[in-house]
């Protein structure tokens, strides 16, 4: 591809990302598919000879779309959101060109200093108080892993990268089972092991972990021998938005010596908005927190911001420093490859940038407000009708519900079945759940082009659906 057919092409693509996003109401959110449909008109074999655009153009518009679950469609409720504002993706065509290695300041200096500072700004926006330094990860699974390692790290006295995690007794991780499973995945990778993640029984409204379960459960390991390294608290979990008590959470942590990290993947964004933060009461305590700016405030994936009390811990449980990756004869300057696990990194920070400045905090403070009052309107509508139930009240723009017509005696299957025939209708994608054993259906509002008459249609299609009517 020469200049002047990468120039057409740049043209093209972005050209057809605009007729797309304006295209997607009239698409079905998710498409009716079985599968192995795309991969049977596949070749078997890779090309020998170069093709033309045109004809892969072509196949991309014919075999991959309408093949595609629309992830910026404004009627999707389901999993939460994986937003990209446009702005966002406009960032993004700027550093797929540049297609920089930014893993040390020598490799990237404007893209380390920009990210230095939007972090900041990020962490002024949603509270956090100056002491907390931010860096961006791919995911919350990797901040979280990162956290979990930086915990055995410190429990073990820094010698568990050096001697192994044989030469100690059991390190012990607590968590409620409200957390995602990202949590279970870093146990594993980092050779705590799924025995040694401890499960704290919830209790009340919000499904938070029950401290004075955490607490005895902290003495009885003590006794045991085991070494207790710290806890991953969750505000707004995947399932029904379970939130634990933070500031209770780091008291005991704090008697305890632990080291607690804050998952608030999804409903941190929400923390922009002020009126949302007693949902997290006492974070500033943590050690550290992570939030997905590519869930709910429309930063392209990936995109996660990871908020750290103490940095310097984080660097000594994770920077290796051979002679090619030293930086010499520059102070101060900061190598986010140290901050992360793996040693490439993306420049994530410049669609934080476009974002925060073509929004504002303003502007993104009302897309979540509208969310949360939208969500909470269709809850209260449902509640309203005789055949529904809501089984876990809205927290945020999240609740979750079932469907319960006299007749019906399983009552887990019928939800199954609906819960299938609204996504095989195709207007709108919601996903199913279970609250304590039972089969419960969750809706979640976020997606950054969703209207009010979208929770209006959510409405229309779950009614329809569940009583028979289409």
């Amino acid at each position: 591809m020469n200049h002047d057919d990468f120039a057409a092409w740049s043209r093209r693509a972005a050209d057809w990302g605009v007729a797309y996003r304006e295209s997607l109401d009239e698409r079905p959110v998710r498409p009716k598919l079985d599968p192995g449909a795309v991969l049977r008109q596949l070749p078997e074999a890779p090309p020998e000879s170069a093709e033309a655009m045109d004809a892969i153009f072509a196949d991309f518009e014919r075999l991959i779309v309408p093949s595609m679950t629309h992830w910026q469609h404004p009627r999707f409720f389901a999993y939460f959101p994986a937003n990209a504002a446009p702005v966002s993706v406009v960032a993004e065509y700027l550093v797929t060109a540049m297609a920089a290695q930014c893993m040390l300041w020598q490799t990237s200096p404007a893209a380390t200093e920009l990210e230095t500072k939007v972090l900041d700004w990020l962490r002024q926006a949603i509270g956090l108080p100056g002491n907390f330094s931010g860096v961006i990860q791919d995911s919350a699974s990797s901040a979280t892993l990162a956290a979990v390692l930086t915990m055995r790290e410190r429990a073990l006295a820094w010698q568990g990268n050096a001697k192994g995690l044989a030469a100690h007794s059991a390190v012990r991780v607590y968590a409620s089972r409200e957390v995602h499973t990202s949590i279970d995945r870093a146990i594993w990778i980092a050779g705590i092991g799924e025995a040694n993640l401890v499960r704290i029984p919830t209790q009340g409204p919000l499904r938070g972990v029950d401290t004075a379960a955490l607490e005895a459960a902290i003495a009885a390991d003590r006794a045991a021998g085991l070494i207790p390294a710290g806890v991953i608290a969750c505000v707004g979990g995947t399932s029904s938005g379970a939130t634990d008590d933070i500031d209770a959470v780091c008291a005991v942590a704090g008697r305890e010596g632990l080291y607690v990290h804050v998952d608030a993947a999804w409903a941190g964004s929400a923390m922009i908005c002020p009126e949302f933060r007693p949902l997290w009461a006492g974070v500033e305590r943590a050690h550290s927190v992570v939030f997905n700016p590519h869930k709910w405030l429309g930063a392209q994936f990936d995109c996660s911001a990871h908020f750290i009390a103490n940095a310097d811990d984080l660097v000594r449980t994770l920077a290796i420093q051979p002679e090619y990756l030293k930086t010499h004869g520059k102070d101060g300057i900061v190598n986010y490859s140290e901050w992360s696990v793996p040693l490439g990194r993306r420049f994530r920070a410049l669609k934080l940038w476009f974002l925060l400045r073509a929004h504002g905090l303003e502007g993104l403070r009302t897309m979540i407000r509208n969310h949360v009052e939208w969500s909470q309107a269709l809850a209260k509508r449902l509640t309203a009708l005789p055949d529904f139930e809501i089984v876990t009240a809205p927290v945020l723009s999240l609740f979750s519900f079932r469907h319960r017509p006299d007749a019906v005696t399983d009552l887990d299957r019928h939800n199954l079945d609906l819960v299938n025939a609204i996504n095989d209708d195709g207007r709108i994608y919601l996903t199913q759940t279970r609250i304590d054993g039972r089969v419960a259906i969750r809706f979640q509002a976020g997606s950054f082009a969703m209207r009010e008459e979208d929770a209006e249609t959510a409405y229309d299609v779950i009614v329809e659906m569940a009583r028979g009517s289409g």
